[in-house]
């Protein structure tokens, strides 16, 4: 039956445990159903939590825990309800019966996981909700209740539904709080922590230093997809990682982190190779572990390519290349999706630009997958369906990151090499991160890259005196728009093209620009667009005087 909340808070008012039991029951299960308030009601839901607080502070039955725990987690989703729940005493409490209370209290010896599990949800919401609850949750160290618990990673103890929402907390808590997720980081060692969690949760063994296998699967070419639970709990660990190793590529990190990162680096190795129950799971779980191994620092990559060279393995020049391949067919799949290329392409193309830029074997491998030689000289660069015509196009987003990052995967696969680059991608396409680099006049970046040759298909040798630079194919040759026209008519159409040029840099339609000494395009001013046209007709037109003259 339907119970108004006046009634309820005068059941929960009369102190008895049966009454509160069956009036709060029912109150949760029609909010389960239906989850609105009246409006109005803010007063009498915030009296209600108060109470509720209260008869958590008893010794009750577990039954009658549970129902006031469901009912601050239905209440706690409103955060017009949120204060009664976001003071400190009240999540002592709640930390209290989730079984992380640091300080004095009662922690039964034999826990009730229903009770601990519905404690976890409040906090989530909480949490989530209230910058109090935050504040309360860091002076009462919540956290370290939270990494004491995850240091039982492998006790039978605790089922999925109590590690997964201590994660859920964990990941919460790291991203709200940045002085939390630096006490994580450091002061618990969540690196190591969160390691060996992730180790327990896919269940992995080590036939060396940075080779991983599932245990009981050692050796076989095809692994069983993970688990939901499994992988539930794995995509959590690793967003957490991805909060306390947010700064890890940004700054030195002396040997022992560095080993402690290259253990890291090979899990995340396997949740590279590893599938999950449906397409759609798996590749969010690669999205995750894609965004962790971006945080990594570079030396630490290394791990992509140490597993030695198996059976079904994909090997280039002596090296397993499977977890590249991987990477590259995550890539592409981004790319072709063309949603929020910014969120969900860059990281993986960042990833693959830095490992080329660091280990020669991943670069080779990738530029015969996206730059093999050149044969179609007919048609644009970004014109086509192969991976080349794709990320060119990309060149030219409209997002400067997008087209910044699409450019620089290539210029890296290219060796740094400006002629190369252009060869590839056309001289306009390449004209923004060349402009970017001062590069406009040719050259090459300073970098350490092998020398390898550059052969040149029969096609493009024979095309390539045809080839347009700038568009990168071969074109008809044009007729010439000026052939005919008087001196006069030449000055005249020249002219007008500088005034219209003026008009537009006036109005700032446009910028005109200009190459600098240093090969950085500079803004060229109106003045300077006149100068320019009058120098060139002043110098034609004297000669045409000698010529008289003559």
């Amino acid at each position: 039956m339907k119970m108004d909340l006046n009634a309820i808070i005068e059941k929960m008012e009369t102190g008895d445990q049966d009454a509160a039991l069956t009036a709060l029951q029912t109150f949760n299960k029609e909010k389960s159903l239906c989850f609105s308030f009246t409006p109005g009601e803010e007063e009498d839901r915030e009296r209600l939590g108060v109470l509720v607080l209260g008869f958590l502070e008893r010794d009750l039955q577990p039954s009658c825990q549970l129902a006031c725990l469901e009912t601050i987690r239905i209440l706690s989703r409103d955060k017009k309800s949120l204060l009664p729940f976001a003071t400190r005493h009240a999540m002592q409490i709640l930390i209290r019966h989730a079984g992380l209370s640091q300080g004095e209290g009662f922690t039964p010896e034999i826990p009730d996981l229903e009770v601990i599990v519905e404690a976890l949800k409040c906090l989530c919401n909480i949490v989530f909700n209230s910058k109090a609850a935050q504040e309360a949750g860091a002076e009462l160290q919540l956290i370290v209740g939270l990494a004491e618990r995850l240091k039982q990673c492998r006790e039978p103890q605790w089922n999925h539904d109590v590690r997964f929402f201590d994660l859920r907390l964990t990941f919460l808590i790291t991203a709200l709080r940045v002085d939390i997720r630096a006490q994580l980081a450091r002061e618990l060692r969540g690196v190591s922590l969160l390691s060996e969690a992730l180790d327990a949760t896919l269940d992995l063994c080590w036939p060396d230093m940075y080779e991983v296998a599932r245990a009981g699967f050692h050796g076989c070419s095809e692994l069983p997809p993970l688990g939901r639970q499994e992988t539930e709990r794995a995509m959590e660990i690793l967003k957490i990682l991805f909060n306390v190793t947010f700064d890890s590529n940004r700054r030195k990190v002396d040997e022992e982190e560095a080993a402690t990162y290259r253990h890291l680096g090979a899990i995340l190795r396997h949740c590279i190779m590893s599938t999950s129950e449906g397409e759609e799971r798996t590749e969010e779980m690669h999205s995750h572990t894609v965004n962790l191994l971006g945080n990594l620092p570079l030396p630490c990559l290394d791990v992509l390519l140490m597993p030695k060279v198996q059976q079904g393995s994909i090997e280039y020049i002596g090296v397993n290349m499977d977890a590249v391949k991987v990477l590259l067919e995550f890539m592409e799949k981004r790319l072709d999706r063309g949603n929020k290329l910014k969120e969900t392409l860059l990281p993986s193309l960042n990833l693959l630009t830095e490992s080329a830029r660091i280990h020669r074997e991943t670069r080779k491998f990738l530029r015969m997958k996206v730059l093999p030689p050149l044969r179609d000289v007919k048609n644009r660069p970004e014109v086509g369906n192969a991976l080349r015509n794709k990320l060119v196009r990309l060149m030219t987003h409209i997002d400067t990151d997008v087209k910044h990052c699409a450019a620089e995967f290539l210029f890296v696969l290219c060796k740094e090499s400006v002629s190369r680059f252009i060869k590839y991608t056309g001289y306009g396409n390449a004209a923004g991160l060349l402009a970017a680099r001062g590069l406009m006049r040719g050259g090459r970046d300073p970098g350490h890259y092998s020398e390898d040759e550059d052969s040149d298909t029969e096609e493009y040798r024979e095309a390539k005196p045809h080839i347009n630079p700038v568009t990168g194919r071969v074109e008809e040759e044009q007729p010439n728009p000026m052939e005919g026209m008087t001196e006069e008519q030449k000055e005249y159409e020249a002219m007008k093209l500088v005034n219209m040029f003026d008009k537009l840099s006036r109005e700032q339609v446009i910028q005109p620009m200009k190459i600098g000494a240093d090969g950085k395009m500079t803004s060229l001013e109106p003045q300077e667009l006149h100068y320019l046209a009058s120098q060139q007709f002043g110098e034609s037109n004297n000669s045409d005087s000698d010529s008289d003259a003559n």
